[in-house]
């Protein structure tokens, strides 16, 4: 049951919901306008708030519903944290897209809300706090994950190795934006 449901949540991540609404919207392709993100965070920029909140939340569910099902069904913790981050790949590198994908922020969190729903909170409020101080969305996800992964471990151990890659994962897709966070040349609000 694992290997299938691993495999269903990378299959779930694979479908970019910026990319399918801006098809069915005709709004500009995000990966080829703005920042050339397929993200939320793009298409506020390339198609407007709602586009941008169906597509946030469409890439929060397609990380929560596998955890959930996976716990639905008896599956550890650590199993289920592997799933997130099968449905966070699945973003990142998604089979129907040739393999060009988002950053996975969204995704992870869905997934760290089914994984944790505290840990999820905390994340959204630092996310909230640092884009508030700095207007910088990159900055304000790159410092979500992190901070919140010590809290995830002491409250759920078995998911943090899984959690680790994932955060280590999303540095890396954020790897340009920290470039330019470092310039001074990065995107703000």
């Amino acid at each position: 049951m694992f290997w299938q449901l691993t495999l269903l949540a990378y299959l779930t991540g694979s479908l970019s919901f910026a990319i399918l609404l801006s098809r069915l919207a005709g709004a500009p392709d995000p990966r080829a306008g703005g920042s050339g993100n397929p993200g939320a965070t793009n298409m506020l920029r390339l198609a407007g708030k709602r586009l941008a909140i169906t597509t946030l939340i469409g890439d929060l569910l397609k990380g929560l519903l596998p955890v959930l099902l996976a716990a639905a069904l008896g599956l550890s913790i650590q199993q289920q944290a592997w799933i997130a981050l099968a449905a966070v790949l699945g973003h990142l590198y998604p089979l129907y897209f040739r393999f060009h994908g988002g950053k996975g922020v969204a995704t992870a969190a869905g997934a760290l809300l089914g994984l944790h729903p505290p840990t999820a909170l905390l994340a959204l409020i630092i996310w909230l706090l640092v884009l508030k101080a700095t207007r910088t969305s990159s900055l304000a996800a790159l410092a979500a994950l992190p901070l919140c992964l010590p809290f995830l471990a002491w409250q759920q151990s078995g998911a943090l190795l899984p959690m680790i890659v994932l955060a280590a994962l999303i540095v890396w897709r954020h790897r340009i934006n920290l470039r330019d966070l470092f310039a001074g040349t990065e995107r703000h609000f």
